[in-house]
This record gives C-alpha cells, sequence and structure tokens, in this order.
C-alpha cells in the first residue's frame, strides 16, 4: 500500500491556521506573525511536508525550472558548460529541463516554445547559432535568456563568452611564429555566430596583415571522420598549421596525418579550440584554447537567477578569460 501523501491540507490542520496562512509561510511570505509562522514549520516537520513546486508554480506563476537548450549531448563542451549550470541551479533551488536540438530533429524555435509550454522560469541557449526564428521566439516571451557559449551579433540577449577573435588571433600567430605560413581554418556550422562574426573575420584579418594570401576556410567538418577525411584536402593545399573548432575533428586531423606517416607537430601543427579532455588525451596532445567552460555555464546560470529575480546585472555581456595550453601538437610547447 503506498504512504499516502501529505497535502497543504493535512499541515493547515496540524498548524490549526487556514491553508492560505500555510502557504503564505511555504512562499516565504513576511505578513505572518512569529509564533505563527514556528508553529507551520513544526507541522511541517513533523508530517514531512514537501511542497508541490508545480502547484506553488501555478499560484505564484513561477515554477523554480529552467530550461536548457543543448545542441549535441554527446559534445563535451557542451557536457562541461553544462556541469557550471547544473551546480549553480542546484545551489539557488532551480530545477532544470533539459531539450536537445541535436542533428536539427527539433528547430530552435519549436524547443523553445517547447519549453515555455512547460512555464519554465527562464532559459540558457547553448547551440552555436541563434536563427532569426529562435530569437524571434524569445522576443515574444517575457521569459529571461540568457546565452552560455556563443554570441547573438545584434546583442538582444545576454551572454557569456570568451574574446574568441583575440583566442583564435593568439594561435594562429602561435604557429605563425614556429615558421607556419600556409595556416587554415577548420570549422563546423559556417552560419554560427561565433565562427561567422568572430572566427573567420579574425582568421582573414591575420591572413592579411601577415600578407599570407586568401587561406583556408574548410567548413561542415563536425566530427571524427570528417576530419581524418579533410587531411587529405589539407595535404594539396600545402596546410602546415590549423585551427579546429572542435577537438573530435582535430583529432580526426591528427590520426589521418599520422597514418599517413606524418609528423607533429613538423608536418602540420594542430590547435583545438575546444580544450575538452578529448584533447589531452591523445598522442601526441592537443595544444588547445582553454575556454573555462564551467564557469562559464556557472556565470549564465548565476545571471539568469538575477535576471529571473529582477536583480540588477551590471554585465549583461561577459567574456571571461581563456587560456593558451601549448602541447605536442605544436613546436612551441
Amino acid at each position: 500500500m503506498h504512504k499516502q501523501e501529505v497535502t497543504i491540507y493535512d499541515v493547515a490542520r496540524e498548524a490549526k491556521v487556514s491553508m492560505a496562512t500555510v502557504s503564505r509561510v511555504v512562499n516565504g511570505n513576511n505578513n505572518v506573525r512569529k509564533e505563527t509562522r514556528d508553529r507551520v514549520m513544526k507541522g511541517i516537520n513533523r508530517l514531512h511536508y514537501q511542497p508541490n513546486a508545480v502547484a506553488q508554480g501555478l499560484a505564484s506563476k513561477r515554477t523554480t525550472t529552467v530550461g536548457l537548450i543543448v545542441p549535441d549531448l554527446t559534445n563535451l563542451y557542451f557536457a562541461e558548460l553544462s556541469k557550471g549550470i547544473d551546480d549553480i541551479a542546484l545551489l539557488y533551488k532551480y530545477n532544470i529541463i533539459m531539450t536537445s536540438i541535436e542533428n536539427r530533429l527539433m528547430k530552435e524555435d519549436q524547443a523553445i516554445q517547447s519549453l515555455l509550454n512547460k512555464q519554465v522560469d527562464g532559459v540558457i541557449y547553448m547551440s552555436n547559432r541563434l536563427p532569426r526564428e529562435a530569437a524571434d521566439a524569445f522576443k515574444r516571451t517575457d521569459t529571461p535568456v540568457v546565452l552560455a557559449g556563443t554570441k547573438d551579433n545584434r546583442e538582444e540577449f545576454p551572454s557569456v563568452t570568451i574574446d574568441y577573435k583575440k583566442a583564435d588571433t593568439e594561435a594562429f600567430n602561435l604557429m605563425y611564429n614556429d615558421g607556419k605560413k600556409n595556416l587554415a581554418l577548420v570549422i563546423g556550422d559556417p552560419k554560427a555566430v561565433v565562427n561567422d562574426e568572430n572566427r573567420i573575420p579574425a582568421y582573414k584579418q591575420f591572413m592579411k596583415e601577415h600578407n599570407l594570401g586568401a587561406g583556408h576556410v574548410y567548413t561542415g567538418i563536425k566530427d571524427h571522420s570528417d576530419g581524418y577525411n579533410i587531411y587529405s584536402q589539407l595535404v594539396k593545399d600545402g596546410i602546415d598549421g590549423v585551427v579546429v573548432t572542435r577537438d573530435i575533428t582535430a583529432v580526426g586531423i591528427l590520426n589521418s596525418a599520422m597514418d599517413a606517416g606524418k609528423k607533429i607537430p613538423e608536418d602540420l601543427e594542430i590547435v583545438t579550440a575546444s580544450a575538452t579532455q578529448i584533447a589531452s588525451v591523445v598522442c601526441p596532445a592537443l595544444t588547445a584554447i582553454r575556454q573555462p567552460l564551467y564557469d562559464m555555464g556557472a556565470v549564465a546560470m548565476r545571471m539568469l537567477t538575477k535576471l529571473m529575480n529582477s536583480e540588477k546585472v551590471d554585465n549583461i555581456h561577459m567574456e571571461l578569460p581563456y587560456e593558451l595550453l601549448k602541447k605536442q601538437s605544436t613546436l612551441n610547447h
């Protein structure tokens, strides 16, 4: 036989007060006398009453629930971001509903609407790009939104990122100082805001300033097999140094080069823009731009808690410090 659930009515009867009084105590309303509040709390503790979050949400129009939109659950980049988000959500007693838009089975605007239908108090968006229809879906609601690890080129929404242009420029400069002149950029989604508005312009500007020609930008390279297969094209184009936006793609290029008998980093230098665990466990280890992913997630969630509670946020477009970790895939390490 299942144990009968304790209700707010049971607490009211135990404390000899109205259900409205119990509700005010549970929701932190200060308009309750101390002796009455103490009596209600004793009843709650004695009966082990657990307030129903859904019922509280219906009454207060808040659900203490945050929606999290993730493009790829298998990508360690987003997994590490999510860990920071989850820890701060736990600290501030928010629940998380996660929605994946992996392989575009659900469009961003559909994912957003799905979360809003669940009456979430706020949304953290982690996809690499924010399509216009998704941005419009956010703007049609009063629900606070924070972008984590991605940017909005119109700066319509708060965000937590690093300085992608500066980081990539530093990576290219490292290889250039090692004597590499035929540099390339390998990216996954060319329409991603970070790539389109930051990485590609930074690369083209670097090539122009150093009189290295137009260069090569390879797009649509998203996984290990893509990286493995693109290596033959890198050889044809004479590439001797490359920045890769995904660590798993960088590993594919690394494996293909080594299978072809090439020496890393003498024949090809590789820098990955995502210093997840994958970059450090391969051999040789990959030089990587270490983004403070956990901190980015944590800061994004803290910013969202402030926005949800109408608190002041001093900087809604935060850029956290990054680090270029020099490993065995570049000569200077």
